[in-house]
């Protein structure tokens, strides 16, 4: 078992190439040794049943693991009775195309604190979010893991913490654990492999072992203010969190995580940088341990 590696949307190098529809990208994908692909809902849950399903079927015919992020706009924190009826019709549509299309989790953001303290917005979000859980099991939708997002602005829900919270309301949730967020929100943590290892312990503790191991994480370059995040960038660039330590430790540890790349522009590229160092790593503990025998 491995850790697979993918981008979050259509890189510039598929365009590039000459094609234009997400139900190229598997074989793509697979030209390119990459086995995650992260679906993007994030403006719009406005994908055909059509067009859903033929990405599933490119997916599993070219061993492609698929995910879905749901729309950015999902806000289960608000307090405006429109928007929270909203949110709730954004979670169930983006479950209903990933369950066309086969994928096995859906990304979410918890959403922004608003006027309310972060406390209670937590508790307003986890109320909207109980009836979000209720209306999935109805509809025989919790075979699909739900994922909240670690976020990167302080003004948003999503510390480590929170999201632990939230994975403990249902046995069909994981975290979603974003390095670049954490590092963007934190003014410049997550820098080495120690810190690295700290989130690990803290989901393993938490949530348990196997979770633990097999997280679903985003990675990318973040440019980032007092605030929080400002801006994805590309492994060219210079900005962190370095990839190396995150690589090390989940290749010391055995771990096999989804890792999806949000590098802009390049995250396939970028993917396969990780993926390629991934597997050195792997390489180099394995030839020790059989020569040290």
């Amino acid at each position: 078992m491995f850790a697979h590696f993918g981008p979050a949307g259509n890189p510039d190098a598929f365009y590039e190439a000459g094609f234009k529809a997400s139900a190229q990208m598997p074989a793509w994908l697979a030209g390119q040794n990459l086995t995650a692909y992260e679906y993007q809902c994030s403006r719009g849950a406005n994908v055909r049943e059509e067009t859903a399903r033929l990405v599933g079927e490119k997916a599993a015919q070219y061993g492609v693991k698929l995910s879905i992020h749901a729309p950015y706009y999902i806000s289960l924190a608000t307090e405006d009775e429109t928007t929270a009826a909203n949110t709730q019709k954004h979670f169930l549509k983006t479950l209903e195309i990933a369950s066309w299309m086969g994928a096995d989790r859906v990304i979410f953001h918890i959403g922004g604190i608003g006027k309310q303290g972060r406390p209670q917005a937590m508790e307003t979000a986890k109320g909207a979010f109980a009836k979000v859980l209720e209306s999935v099991v109805a509809r025989g939708l919790n075979n699909i893991l739900l994922a909240p997002e670690t976020m990167g602005k302080r003004n948003q829900l999503g510390t480590l913490e929170e999201v632990l919270e939230f994975c403990q309301m249902a046995d069909w949730m994981i975290p979603a654990i974003d390095f670049g967020h954490l590092h963007a929100v934190s003014g410049g943590r997550y820098t080495t492999k120690e810190e690295f290892e700290s989130v690990f312990d803290r989901v393993e503790e938490v949530l348990g072992s196997h979770i633990a191991g097999n997280a679903h994480i985003h990675f990318s370059r973040i440019e980032f203010t007092k605030a929080g995040e400002k801006r994805h960038w590309t492994f060219q660039d210079p900005y962190g969190p370095p990839h190396e330590p995150l690589l090390a430790v989940i290749a010391e540890r055995k771990y096999t995580p989804r890792i999806i790349c949000e590098s802009a522009g390049t995250q396939a590229r970028d993917a396969k940088i990780m993926q390629d160092a991934y597997r050195a790593m792997l390489n180099k503990s394995n030839n020790y341990l059989t020569t040290s025998k």
